[in-house]
């Protein structure tokens, strides 16, 4: 029998605020404590029997197996945690101007920030899921990308910087059918220290 890694549980990011302007208690608490926290709880029972199976598996195929299927959840569970995480932790109350390397940036590649925010407006009503701002290192550029579902839409070598949610459930609560209403809200409490804490975090490989 292949030896076994004993996964330790992922922590559970705590929620930082109970509400935001135009985003209520009841919108956000039932986002954070069950959505999010489902995605993490789903993402270690995947880890966990990845673990006793992965290496010592039989008759492996592309078709159907217990293998393939827990490895692409593995990539859905994983990337629904990463993604809320980035999400939650990119707002804040009442938000923050941009300013500093993430201004110089959307103002380089988007030619203004209020372009860049017109585009997130638009790419927000085209997602199914996902809007993501990141730098593209093949194309040493910020990039805009779009995501209908966790593990779909992603591009390799590029980093997350900030994240807006899109899927109903993010909104609902407060705004029913208006999604475009809430972008807006989220505009409002973007945390741009956040964001450009992820940039720093880059240090020079952004350019």
């Amino acid at each position: 029998m292949a030896q076994t890694t004993q996964m330790k549980p992922r922590p559970v990011k705590a929620l930082k605020y109970e509400e935001l302007p135009g985003l209520s208690k009841d919108q956000l608490t039932p986002h954070h404590d069950v959505l999010y926290v489902g995605y993490v709880k789903k993402a270690d029972q995947i880890q966990e029997r990845l673990s006793e199976i992965e290496s010592a598996a039989q008759g492996v195929n592309a078709t159907y197996h217990e293998l393939r299927e827990l490895k692409m959840e593995e990539t859905f569970a994983t990337n629904g945690v990463r993604l809320h995480e980035a999400y939650f932790e990119n707002l804040t109350p009442g938000g923050n101007p941009p300013a500093g390397r993430i201004k110089d940036l959307l103002e380089r590649d988007y030619g203004s920030v209020e372009n860049w925010l017109n585009c997130l407006r638009n790419d927000g009503m085209a997602a199914r899921g996902w809007v993501v701002l990141a730098y593209d290192f093949e194309d040493n550029r910020l990039q805009t990308y779009i995501s209908d579902v966790h593990n779909q839409g992603g591009v390799w070598n590029c980093m997350t910087l900030l994240v807006l949610d899109v899927y109903e459930h993010a909104y609902f609560v407060d705004y029913k059918t208006g999604r475009k209403d809430y972008i807006e809200t989220f505009i409002k409490n973007i945390d741009w220290a956040e964001v450009n804490a992820r940039v720093e975090r880059c240090g020079s490989a952004i350019r």
